[in-house]
């Protein structure tokens, strides 16, 4: 009987710790979708202030744009807009008790180590560092960084790592208008398939995947400001051409039917990468460029948009 007594206790701890394990686990992979909850606790001017600027608010996402337009950039005789190539961001994401930072920043080549170990001293992981460009002078580099924790502690550190380069961190609003977006604008948005907006002289458009994107357990949406949407950037060069850059968001398969239709349509790919570490499913980005007719690159765009899971409308 004190035997049957013994294992029945053991078998009842073995459950308790079992089941334990598993409401823990539970509670660990249940946490990133509570994120709206934690939304309100976080003192989102103090982030602004530490930024130096306002963020753009989408759903619970807070991103901060960094533009570049401290720099003087050309590409084969085109001057380049800030919003075209020049546009790094910091986006913020409640999650996990705390906020989810990733990022892209804009750099020259002397800036990039600098710009690293600050970032790395701060506890801020590094998940690329790459060209978009190609022939682009002075060159510039792009640092996809990433980060958890409190949003002003994270703030504060992505400050002090972008003081180590030029990147403007202050805003001064500025008082002159915008130039005109001089193409058929309501064309383009009929061949993209999707509707395109003005930023800075240049006509931009996001196209997210149909399929649902995730960083650590975390949903990346909206896939716009979390930079996990199709990015094509239009910025008119006169007569009805434009220059285009941007970059298509892949998964593996899809990746050499994008070359081809780009390159059958011609549209130079001037780079092929990763940005994160930790995504699912796994994606590639491709970036490329051309001058030509608007509206036959954007028809050759949508030949490469249609060999990969884009939404349409």
């Amino acid at each position: 009987m004190r035997i049957n007594i013994w294992t029945a206790t053991f078998a009842l701890m073995a459950f308790s710790a079992v089941f334990g394990a598993q409401r823990a686990e539970w509670n660990t992979i249940a946490e990133p979708f509570v994120s709206p909850a934690h939304a309100q606790e976080i003192d989102w001017a103090k982030v602004d202030e530490t930024l130096g600027r306002k963020a753009a608010v989408s759903g619970d996402v807070h991103r901060y744009g960094f533009g570049r337009s401290d720099l003087s950039v050309t590409l084969d005789g085109v001057t380049i807009k800030p919003a075209f190539a020049l546009g790094g961001w910091i986006a913020f994401k409640p999650a996990h008790g705390g906020v989810m930072a990733m990022g892209d920043l804009v750099l020259l080549e002397s800036e990039v180590n600098p710009v690293m170990a600050k970032m790395i001293a701060s506890g801020l992981q590094i998940t690329a560092v790459h060209n978009h460009l190609l022939r682009a002078s002075p060159a510039t580099f792009y640092m996809h960084v990433a980060g958890h924790g409190d949003a002003v502690k994270l703030a504060s550190a992505i400050h002090d790592a972008l003081a180590e380069s030029k990147t403007p961190l202050r805003v001064t609003p500025s008082t002159t208008p915008p130039p005109a977006v001089d193409l058929d604008t309501a064309q383009l948005d009929q061949i993209i398939g999707v509707k395109g907006q003005a930023n800075g002289g240049v006509y931009q458009f996001g196209v997210p995947r149909r399929d649902p994107i995730t960083d650590g357990g975390v949903p990346l949406v909206p896939a716009g400001p979390m930079g996990v949407a199709t990015g094509i950037n239009f910025q008119p060069t006169g007569n009805g051409k434009a220059a285009i850059t941007g970059d298509f968001v892949m998964t593996g398969e899809e990746v050499n039917p994008v070359i081809m239709a780009l390159r059958s349509n011609g549209i130079e790919v001037t780079a092929l990468h990763s940005h994160m570490i930790d995504e699912q499913p796994r994606l590639f980005f491709m970036h490329f460029w051309a001058n030509d007719d608007a509206i036959k690159l954007a028809k050759g765009l949508r030949a490469a948009l249609d060999k990969t899971a884009s939404t349409k409308s």
